[in-house]
């Protein structure tokens, strides 16, 4: 008896409810389902169903191994596709994650639009700036922004992204320009508070006497955030001078709404990656996403029209 056929088995009895529906949807006798049942079972060495005369139901063996067999089976359905005649079909869900302003604006959009290419794939789309443990919260994959650390995670590379002050017309008008990032002492910046995740302050590069050098500014100011998209409206209100990404601000200093400063000091860009456990195989439709996430950040105008 074949071994995926037990599998498959198993997997329609779990989702139909019954031996009975089970074999209808196959057009088998449902002795046929219960001996295939039995085999698989037996060569496990374990419980999967609770099997009465009227229902059946999952032992907790039973629930891990039919999110296993369901991974397995899809992943096989997803390879002949991916070779067979008719091109590329993935199937199957997939489980993202992304933080929170990043996410709303340039992830959240184009998760409908990548199933209309892949109808037969289902997608959850889940915006925290918490640090997500992929693995342990099952998560197949993480939009993040800024350097990678170290870990057991594999990262692809979609776009750079830079951090640029801003500021509103109106606020220049009133206070006047910086034109060294120590100068940002006597301005309104617009802050972090305590509790958010950016420790290390602002980023900016400066020409010492034999290279450019990265340094580190905690500029103060009169009001600060834990939310970053809050800083930003009231950057765009006038309240003053914030430090944001290019990916938050790049539309608005392209209408004029803000005005880049420092540009000179700029630091150097850091990326905005996909992450995703390591595994020996990658799911058809999770390498069709990251190189649709590749594809739409490639675009010139991308980060104008979806700011």
């Amino acid at each position: 008896m074949s071994k995926l056929k037990q599998l498959e088995t198993f997997v329609a009895v779990a989702m139909r409810g019954g031996l009975t529906a089970a074999a209808k949807a196959e057009g088998v006798a449902p002795a046929i389902v219960g001996r295939r049942l039995d085999a698989l079972e037996e060569r496990l060495g374990v419980k999967l169903l609770l099997r009465t005369t009227r229902r059946v139901s999952l032992t907790h063996e039973g629930i891990v191994f039919l999110e296993d067999c369901q991974r397995l089976l899809s992943d096989l359905a997803n390879a002949e596709a991916s070779v067979s005649a008719g091109g590329i079909k993935a199937s199957g869900h997939l489980n993202l994650t992304a933080p929170a302003g990043f996410g709303r604006r340039h992830v959240a959009p184009l998760v409908p639009r990548f199933r209309e290419h892949h109808p037969d794939v289902t997608l959850s789309l889940n915006l925290s700036d918490r640090v997500v443990d992929l693995a342990a919260e099952g998560f197949d994959c993480a939009v993040r922004v800024g350097e990678m650390p170290d870990s057991n995670l594999i990262s692809v590379r979609l776009a750079e992204n830079r951090r640029l002050c801003v500021a509103a017309p109106r606020y220049i008008k009133h206070h006047g320009t910086p034109t060294h990032p120590h100068e940002l002492a006597r301005f309104d910046c617009l802050t972090l508070s305590s509790d958010a995740s950016q420790t290390r302050g602002w980023a900016f590069s400066v020409p010492s006497a034999d290279a450019v050098e990265v340094i580190h500014l905690k500029p103060g100011g009169p009001l600060s955030c834990s939310d970053g998209e809050v800083l930003f409206d009231w950057c765009l209100a006038g309240y003053g001078i914030a430090w944001r990404s290019t990916w938050e601000v790049q539309a608005e200093i392209a209408s004029g709404a803000l005005v880049a400063l420092l540009e000179d000091f700029a630091a150097p860009p850091n990326g905005i990656y996909a992450v995703f456990p390591q595994r020996k195989h990658l799911a058809l439709r999770l390498r069709l996403w990251i190189d649709y996430l590749k594809q739409q950040y490639a675009q010139p105008d991308f980060w104008h029209a979806h700011a």
